[in-house]
């Protein structure tokens, strides 16, 4: 039987386990990558483990997150990853070169490596054929040390892509598509490997675009064959020695197939507030709008600004709507203006922003009170923007560049007029020289921290039995941004877990933070894809630290149950669902874990109820568990 794309990667860089989805496995990892908002934290625990050098064959330091400095906490973080870079062999990309997945793919990515970054959308690199996972970033510091990548082998999906776009639709279309078919949930324990001939038709950025939003989609990554394309655009990028042919056997098995007919997608919209509400953009023809944001690691490349410029040129937005747009990298931004595209942008009134992810973490650029915006991006969770009752719609930037025009969402059969086929160039200018590549000898470097980077919390083991208070109990799809927000003031404060631990929870329960520290220690009961959304670790460490020890819910997001399993706190599964109705807010549960087994279940005695709850951890995850935590584990193993 022949092998997909993903399996063969797999395969090639398999340490530990086999090729059946739903089995543990641990592969070797190539390349790494953090960025600001989770990097800091990530090499304050490469340093606890105690190594000289990283020992992948890349490592990347991207500051692309909180680029604001106001005040010493932003410009001291990044002058301790500017000299941790520096003494641990790692490549330093410094505020506003650019977005970190829009600068991996145009120059570090490698069809058949693997990859795992401190960033959800770290899948981005898939659209060059590169398997890429978002991970947390204590699991980036340990593929950093060397240690394999441990992952569910997850279920592979043939997307299988026929004829080609038409008219105004684009490759954002397609993923928004996909979200609607399949949810945000849809993708857990998946790879979607896309093949077809509807593929050749789809560029190295387009193809990204699709990866990136696989991670709204729940997947573990989503990957593209490496092949004429890929060769044009790393030729292109002056990297052609980094080209491979990669392609799925033509007896390939598959777990699931799926059939796409690209002629047949129309220009569609994600209402608010989850990527997967999703409509045509003519059925909500008429709504008004007050903001356009164009950019983000989804839609912010080259092909993606000019088609904007084009459709911008020699016209004037809406007196009453804002547009911001942000680069996805510097050389993005050579290339508009190379080409003169920056004018009819600048001439139709846009606000050109910083080559960062800006707007699209909450970093400026918010909406007005109960005002709404189409933004590029990949991501609507209520109060993401900044602004708590704004309303967050997620388009292609061709749907958001006639919205600006208009000012309100119209029938794309109105637009007008069609947009000429768009090719990326055969020679793209580099910036390869303003990436600050690490000395051949670092022992003169010194580690400059500031009085924000507070050392490490240690955590203690789970014991063997406990009483839990249930600290809050939430609803489905609880977001990372639900349980930490982002924004300038919190991210700020990502090298110190004491401090950014008091906004646990507090966009929506403000007395939580204080509950928490009354019972020192407790529960959090949760609902259907619990701590979907961004990979930021903090969501697992500053509960934590609060004294979090059990989350039960009814499901898991992968990256969060991943993340909660690396420090200590027990992710355990309702057996019977119906029984979420039964926990109230401050009840008291006893947990007996001498028994607990992987794959096991357990009991759970409350006040007034006996509760059944069950796990699916393999062995590995509940030693990490015990050990309270894989850097406890690791250290211990190592000592």
């Amino acid at each position: 039987m022949g092998l997909s794309i993903a399996q063969k990667i797999i395969k090639q860089h398999l340490v530990k386990g086999d090729l059946i989805p739903g089995e543990e496995i641990e592969i070797k990892i190539d390349q790494t990558l953090t960025q600001d908002a989770t990097g800091t934290m990530a090499y304050l625990q490469f340093e606890a483990i105690g190594l000289k050098k990283v020992q992948t064959e890349l490592s990347v330091s991207y500051v692309d997150h909180n680029t604001l400095q106001m005040g010493f906490r932003n410009p001291d973080d990044h002058q301790y990853l500017r000299t941790v870079a520096a003494k641990y062999g790692l490549v330093f990309s410094p505020p506003g070169t650019g977005i970190c997945h829009q600068l991996h793919l145009e120059n570090f990515a490698c069809p058949g490596k693997t990859l795992i970054g401190s960033d959800s959308h770290t899948p981005t690199a898939g659209g060059i054929g590169s398997l890429a996972m978002g991970a947390g970033g204590l699991s980036v510091a340990l593929a950093m040390a060397g240690e394999p990548y441990t992952l569910t082998m997850p279920k592979i999906v043939k997307i299988y892509l026929k004829n080609q776009l038409q008219g105004f639709a684009s490759a954002k279309d397609i993923i928004l598509y996909l979200l609607q078919k399949f949810s945000v949930k849809g993708g857990v324990g998946k790879i979607f490997e896309y093949t077809g001939p509807g593929v050749k038709t789809l560029s190295v950025p387009e193809r990204a675009t699709i990866t990136n939003m696989g991670a709204e989609l729940g997947l573990t990554t989503s990957i593209f064959p490496s092949d004429e394309n890929t060769l044009a655009f790393l030729k292109a990028m002056g990297r052609e020695k980094d080209f491979i042919p990669l392609e799925a056997d033509p007896d390939a098995s598959y777990d699931q197939e799926v059939e796409i007919d690209l002629a047949q997608i129309e220009p569609l919209i994600a209402t608010p507030h989850m990527p997967d509400k999703v409509k045509a953009v003519s059925e909500l023809a008429g709504t008004k709008v007050n903001q356009v944001a164009i950019g983000s690691c989804t839609n912010s490349s080259y092909l993606d600004l000019k088609s904007v410029a084009l459709i911008l040129k020699g016209k004037k937005i809406h007196p009453e709507v804002d547009v911001l747009i942000s680069p996805g990298s510097k050389q993005v931004l050579k290339m508009l203006m190379d080409e003169d595209l920056l004018w009819p942008l600048l001439d139709a009134g846009v606000r050109l922003l910083e080559c960062t992810c800006g707007p699209c973490i909450g970093m400026g650029g918010s909406p007005t009170s109960g005002g709404i915006s189409v933004r590029t991006f990949n991501r609507n969770f209520e109060g993401r923007s900044g602004t708590q009752d704004a309303r967050v719609y997620l388009a292609s930037p061709i749907t958001a560049a006639f919205a600006a025009l208009k000012g309100e969402l119209t029938d794309p059969a109105t637009w007008e007029p069609p947009l000429p086929a768009l090719k990326l160039p055969e020679k793209f200018p580099s910036i390869r020289h303003l990436f600050i590549f690490p000395p051949e000898d670092n022992s003169r470097v010194e580690i400059l921290r500031g009085p924000n980077i507070v050392p490490l919390p240690q955590f203690d083991p789970l014991p063997e039995e406990i009483s839990l208070p249930v600290l809050i109990k939430v609803g489905d799809n609880i977001t990372t941004d639900h349980i930490l927000p982002g924004g300038a003031e919190v991210t700020a404060l990502r090298s110190n877990i004491p401090a950014i631990s008091e906004y646990i929870f507090s966009r929506v329960d403000k007395e939580f933070v204080k509950r928490a520290k009354k019972h020192n220690q407790g529960i959090i009961v949760g609902g259907e894809n619990y701590g979907q959304g961004s990979s930021r670790e903090h969501a697992a460490l500053g509960p934590r630290y609060l004294g979090v020890r059990v989350v039960l819910a009814k499901s898991f997001a992968r990256i969060h149950r991943a993340n909660l399993i690396n420090f200590g706190i027990l992710p355990l599964i309702f057996k019977n669902k119906q029984d979420y109705e039964l926990l109230k807010e401050e009840e008291l549960l006893h947990f007996d874990f001498k028994d607990l087994n992987p794959g096991g279940s357990l009991k759970i005695k409350g006040k007034e109820h006996l509760l059944e709850v069950e796990n699916d951890l393999t062995a590995k995850e509940l030693e990490i568990i015990r050990a309270g935590g894989l850097l406890n584990l690791v250290k211990n193993k190592r000592a």
